[in-house]
């Protein structure tokens, strides 16, 4: 199979057997590197991901012969299962991606290998922006340390954990005045998600701001219909009526998602 063009398409036409093809590319060490990397990004699309994956890419996180890029990807890709599962339980086999024990082992291996300060640097990162898709408490206090890090690599994972994780508000409001346009993007997201009311002003301007960098606009939209669903409703009008097809329909999700969509609702459903 041709990786690259397979990945270019949604996931939900991939194959039927694209979940033994990737097994094979990820247990196959003479596998080139460049395809390698791409399988473990693959492996952890919804449409694929199963415990046997999964397993395959927990090994890979813990091999330190693995180059540390690969240990970090294969990281990442356990994230969307874990939140998955996290979200939707075990009630019923059908809704989680992964099996129960499977769950517990990754939270665990996953905390291991985050604790263990030997690891590297990048490691360890990115296996703490996969663990918190599943929010543990011993999350909040490698956040607060990761915070107040004067490397801004471990700043920027913190306010990505903010995300996920309560009761940072203070924080994320530190992070918006960041010069960083990564940890301000990562604090955009995160002020919406916990409907931060104190960064209405702040999130508010850049939804409006056609100056905003459209990704960090897109957020912004997002994170306002959220915070203040009733004030975006009036701020989103020249949004909806944008010359800009994506802005449009991301102004009317936000709205729609917050309850306040109204006479967009059909649109959107059409959609």
């Amino acid at each position: 199979m041709d990786l690259r063009k397979l990945a270019q398409i949604p996931p939900w036409d991939w194959p039927d057997d694209m979940a033994l093809e990737l097994l094979g590319d990820l247990r196959d060490s003479d596998v080139s590197p460049e395809r390698r990397l791409l399988a473990v990004e693959m492996a952890g699309d919804m449409t694929v991901v199963n415990d046997e994956l999964a397993e395959v890419l927990l090994a890979i996180v813990q091999n330190r012969d693995e180059q540390e890029l690969l240990r970090g990807k294969a990281a990442i890709a356990l994230g969307p299962a874990l939140e998955e599962a996290d979200t939707m339980g075990f009630n019923d086999p059908d809704d989680s991606p992964i099996s129960q024990d499977l769950f517990g082992k990754l939270q665990q291996t996953l905390r291991e290998v985050y604790q263990d300060t030997g690891q590297p640097k990048d490691v360890r990162r990115m296996v703490l922006e996969a663990a918190v898709r599943a929010p543990q408490e011993w999350h909040r206090e490698a956040i607060r340390s990761a915070y107040g890090s004067h490397d801004e690599e471990w700043k920027l994972t913190a306010v990505f954990c903010m995300v996920y994780v309560a009761g940072f508000e203070k924080e994320i409001c530190e992070a918006l005045d960041s010069d960083d346009p990564d940890i301000h993007y990562q604090a955009v997201r995160a002020a919406g998600n916990w409907e931060v009311k104190a960064a209405w002003k702040h999130v508010a301007a850049l939804a409006t701001s056609n100056r905003t960098d459209k990704p960090l606009q897109l957020a912004a939209i997002e994170a306002a219909a959220a915070i203040h669903p009733q004030k975006a409703r009036d701020l989103f009008v020249d949004l909806l009526d944008s010359d800009d097809e994506e802005l449009r329909e991301v102004a009317a999700e936000a709205l729609v998602m917050a309850g306040q969509g109204g006479e967009f609702h059909d649109d959107y459903d059409d959609e």
